[in-house]
């Protein structure tokens, strides 16, 4: 059996579109643990909400852009 180099990059290409994506994956985890770490943050110190919650957008933005670019690497590779 004798594969030609384009069935080969185009696996290829599949199997790194499905690692990346799971790439996504570590930005909800972290969104969500960041989350429920602030909600306990203000719970504990109300009066340092506003400091806590700054603090989370910015954590949380940060995550995210990390899962924005697995999908788009994820994106790339699949429909290449």
């Amino acid at each position: 059996m004798v594969l030609d180099s384009a069935a080969i990059i185009t696996g290829m290409s599949a199997i790194g579109a499905g690692i990346a994506a799971i790439g996504c994956i570590g930005g909800g985890i972290g969104t969500g643990n960041a989350a429920a770490k602030a909600v306990e943050g203000v719970s504990r110190q109300p009066e340092a909400k506003g400091s806590i919650i700054s603090t989370l957008v910015i954590g949380a933005a940060f995550s995210e852009a990390t899962a924005i670019y697995a999908f788009l690497i994820a994106l790339i590779l699949a429909f290449k």
